[in-house]
């Protein structure tokens, strides 16, 4: 190699480092996208869990990345005033090198997080997840340094792995895609209830994401009375669904179905009591 390089370049001009700097970087980016490639080939051969698109992706940014530093690295040992520099710098590098291991540390953090994201799997790419109210979505990418998270906004929610490796996570398709889903109904104080229970256990089961064959022997979804409030009657309806993406839209359904029936076959809703007070 150094007899290649001394016949090839002249590493001692600008000129010569430059396009020997370009011919380095060129050789290994080809070099990460061939490995790339062999990855994806041998990963697709396996039919075990253990590899899927999440070890795929990560795995495309690991090599990337270790590739180009080690690239960079080749090159200040092979270009001579390069070299020397970086001798010179390290040679009494214990201040400088405590200071590159602390601005590192986060670096360093995060990539290590990220390694056992994927070993672990608390989370994949493609899974549903919500760390709070504001923070929920659909996993799009994890990086070396963050996971990305798509939100039912189509905007993505950038977190760094040595955060989101910390908090609790709630996990809606880490083993079962099927999810319970409660929709709460109120009536009003003297409402036939059997009539409101039948009406919504109807309604639901029409809709095409409800799963049926999680019903009891009765083959009824179930529905019960959670509260009996001074105004209003609480019901509660315990609908499994398919797909866990679509509860919204199928919570909107159920609600909009269930209060035209209510009106339709005169199910007494809830009026508001307002307390007025006497003024002396």
């Amino acid at each position: 190699m150094d007899k290649i390089t001394s016949y090839q370049f002249d590493l001692n001009s600008p000129l010569g480092i430059i396009t020997y700097v370009a011919v380095v970087f060129f050789i290994a980016w080809l070099f990460s996208r061939l490995i790339r490639y062999l990855i994806l080939l041998i990963i697709k051969s396996k039919k075990s869990d253990r590899f899927g698109r999440t070890s795929i992706q990560f795995l495309r940014n690991s090599v990337t990345f270790f590739v180009g530093l080690f690239a960079l690295v080749f090159i200040i040992i092979n270009i001579p005033s390069l070299r020397s520099k970086a001798t010179l710098i390290f040679s009494g590098a214990g201040i400088i090198a405590a200071i590159i291991g602390f601005a590192a540390q986060a670096a360093l953090s995060n990539l290590i997080a990220g390694a056992f994201i994927v070993i672990f799997k608390p989370f994949r790419v493609g899974d549903y997840i919500k760390l709070d109210d504001t923070r929920v979505g659909i996993v799009e990418d994890i990086t070396l340094r963050h996971t990305v998270i798509n939100n039912f906004e189509n905007k993505r929610l950038i977190i760094p792995n040595s955060v989101i490796s910390t908090d609790s996570i709630l996990n809606h398709t880490i083993q079962d895609s099927h999810i319970l889903s409660f929709n709460n109904f109120k009536l009003g104080i003297r409402a036939d209830i059997d009539l409101a229970r039948k009406i919504i256990q109807e309604e639901a089961f029409k809709l095409p994401n409800v799963i049926k064959e999680n019903l009891d022997d009765s083959n009824e979804i179930d529905v019960r009375v959670i509260d009996v409030h001074p105004n209003h009657i609480h019901l509660r309806a315990y609908v499994w669904l398919v797909e866990p993406f679509k509860e919204f839209k199928t919570k909107c359904k159920l609600k909009e179905k269930v209060h035209k029936r209510f009106l339709k076959e005169g199910v007494d809703l809830p009026i508001p009591i307002n307390k007025v007070e006497r003024i002396e």
